[in-house]
């Protein structure tokens, strides 16, 4: 990251302080200056280079990788069109293949380009396969899942985007320069407190970057052969704008857990605060679940004739019909009543405040920590990625901000992290923070979610609406519940995360999903998962929700609500169920074993003392007597046998002679 390349830099340093290290500027990375740092990285020798994400990006490829992976990319697609050929399902197929021949004549027209760049190249021209680079460490590596894939099921939701970006493709070449120089699955470390950020499918992308020899081996030559051992298509019901009804098909059930966490953990080392006993402070979960205001319950009504209808007028809005209408219906039910259960006057001008809705019990929630707080000045963070701050115009940042300051707290202390618009700005607004001069700092995922070191006071985090991916609570939560916060000495080291929910919407469904999303991945993370099977239910931010699922919450059912807390107690008892199993196997095996080892004792013991008895019970001279020789000496005897040692050739037992009968 751009803000701690120094830090990097001084901390290699301080391990290894011969090490010959290169940290470029910004200005380095000047169009002017780039040529003469790429020779320098070429023509000296270095144990370690620093770079942002960006200048990593500005380093050209090899020509020849890039051949080499679109050629892969090419292959892929070829064998899926191949597929499609031999489908007896045609009526399916028109599409995809449209789909895949497009690709097809994108990936040749890459190639075409660059075997004419390779023949124009001149001889001192530098890339990343000249350089000589060993190893890439790469940071926050969860920014670059967004990598290049082939399917034949892209109008399957739930797999996420499959043509990739830039940035993504531009690791694969380097990584896979260094892989084909080693000829085996080396030569990156990934590092991330996020490695699946919302879905498992993001977990082929980790394996096809890391494991490319490994997924051959299995066989697995493409994501649809990766999705055919561990995914399992479910189709949804919905109903289109006409109200026939739709099949919408998504990947949302994950099988074979266990192997796929397994395949995971060969290539992850896994730590969590709790394993490092890293001194965080506790958190504690609050979920606030108010009853809806009177134009909430009316505009439920009409969401849910508008998810039966389709008809835009159903609503009742200001707003003019949004053109995606047709397509995605369901998306945009999902995001007009995400803003409904918010603030209703984000849906227009026509609807009014009210006492009782998020941002009148946000507000007083947060002034009750204020006030709690005051002698420490502690300080809190609001997250919200809707409503978010607008100079000159109506926000739920700025109504939120007018509540706490007519209820007594001073203007300058509240602040948006969208007024710091410079790096220097937000370093101080993290500095006022950190001394309480600032005490509740509104700001959105991406913008305050990240990067952001003001923990100091915190006391709390308030969500007032609910992020799509878990990575991004997570993340949202570790602003507060983070090294270096001082609740400890004064506030019982825990720090309050508050969830606003309005019943009736879909705030306590899309906790719920998030939360189980979140402990199928770090059970996946950790290995300590035991079902074989995991949904993760039908909501997301391209598609919006499952028609059935939306109507039966907004419609008050909770009978779905009840069916997901069963689901989850019948997967923890499976689970009881799964390990009890185990250990009485292993205590049957560990009995049947030990009885074994004392019959096959007491067997001994009996012959033991019968030998015993026998010996002692002889009359005769206890000495040996060869056949070959009746009364020989001890000596005689001994060089007697060993002339017999040398000599015995048969394979067979002979008899030489007896020792005391």
């Amino acid at each position: 990251m751009k803000a701690n390349v120094h830090e990097i830099a001084d901390t290699f340093r301080k391990a290894y302080p011969s090490a010959k290290v290169l940290y470029p500027g910004k200005e380095d990375f000047t169009p002017a200056n780039r040529k003469e740092v790429f020779s320098k990285i070429k023509n000296n020798n270095w144990d370690c280079i620093i770079l942002t994400h960006d200048q990593f990006a500005k380093i050209p490829q090899s020509e020849q990788t890039m051949i080499d992976i679109f050629t892969e990319e090419l292959a892929d697609v070829e064998r899926n069109l191949e597929v499609l050929e031999q489908s007896t399902m045609r009526y399916r197929s028109g599409k995809m293949q449209d789909g895949l021949e497009k690709r097809k004549q994108n990936l040749a027209a890459k190639l075409k380009e660059l075997k004419m760049k390779i023949n124009e190249r001149k001889d001192d021209a530098v890339d990343f396969h000249s350089m000589g680079i060993d190893h890439i460490f790469v940071d926050e590596c969860h920014i670059f899942k967004n990598l290049i894939f082939q399917t034949r099921h892209t109008r399957v939701a739930g797999i996420g985007n499959t043509k990739g970006s830039q940035r993504a493709m531009n690791l694969l070449f380097a990584i896979r320069d260094i892989q084909h120089r080693t000829g085996r699955d080396l030569g990156a470390t990934f590092l991330s407190g996020t490695v699946v950020v919302n879905a498992l499918t993001e977990l082929y992308v980790m394996f096809k970057y890391l494991r490319p020899r490994e997924l051959q081996r299995q066989q697995i030559s493409c994501f649809d052969a990766w999705a055919a051992i561990f995914t399992q298509k479910t189709a949804d019901y919905e109903l289109n704008v006409t109200g026939a009804i739709k099949r919408k098909e998504r990947f949302r059930t994950y099988i074979k857990v266990p192997e796929l966490a397994m395949f995971l953990r060969e290539i992850t080392d896994y730590r969590t605060a709790d394993m490092i006993n890293l001194d965080v402070p506790d958190k504690n979960v609050r979920f606030l679940s108010h009853a809806p205001t009177i134009q909430q319950e009316e505009m439920i009504g009409r969401l849910v004739s508008f998810a039966h209808s389709g008809q835009w007028e159903d609503l009742g809005l200001d707003t003019p019909e949004p053109d995606n209408l047709d397509k995605a219906k369901m998306l945009v039910a999902t995001n007009v009543a995400r803003k409904m259960a918010l603030d209703m006057r984000l849906l227009g001008d026509k609807f009014s405040d009210d006492a009782e809705n998020k941002a009148s019990i946000c507000a007083r929630t947060i002034y009750e920590y204020y006030m709690r707080s005051n002698e420490n000045r502690g300080t809190q963070f609001v997250f919200s990625d809707l409503g978010t701050y607008k100079p000159n115009e109506w926000n739920v940042y700025t109504d939120i901000k007018e509540k706490l300051v007519n209820l007594g707290i001073p203007t300058d202390e509240v602040q948006f992290i969208q007024c710091a618009t410079t790096e220097r700005a937000r370093k101080r607004l993290f500095e006022d923070m950190n001394n309480g001069k600032v005490r509740v700092l509104f700001g959105s995922t991406t913008m305050l979610g990240t990067g952001v070191n003001a923990q100091q006071r915190a006391v709390a985090v308030h969500h007032l609406e609910i992020p799509w991916r878990p990575a991004d609570m997570e993340q949202r939560n570790g602003r507060a519940v983070r090294k270096g916060n001082t609740v400890k000495l004064w506030g019982g080291n825990v720090v309050d995360v508050v969830i606003y929910g309005t019943e009736k919407t879909l705030d306590a469904y899309k906790f719920n999903l998030l939360k189980n999303k979140q402990m199928f991945i770090n059970q996946i993370n950790n290995g300590t998962i035991a079902v074989r099977r995991i949904d993760e239910g039908g909501m997301d931010e391209d598609n919006g929700m499952n028609f059935a699922e939306f109507v039966a919450i907004l419609s008050g059912n909770t009978d779905l609500l009840n069916k997901a807390k069963l689901d989850n107690k019948i997967m923890q008892l499976e689970k009881e169920q799964t390990i009890f199993k185990k250990e009485r196997i292993r205590a049957e095996r560990k009995i049947t074993a030990g009885q074994e080892d004392m019959a096959k004792t007491q067997r001994t013991k009996a012959g033991f003392i019968k030998d015993w008895e026998y010996f002692n019970s002889y009359e005769g001279t206890k000495v040996t007597q060869l056949l070959n020789l009746p009364q020989a000496t001890a000596e005689e005897t001994g060089r007697e046998l060993h002339r017999i040692a040398k000599t015995y050739r048969s394979g067979a037992y002979g008899t030489i002679g007896t020792f005391t009968g």
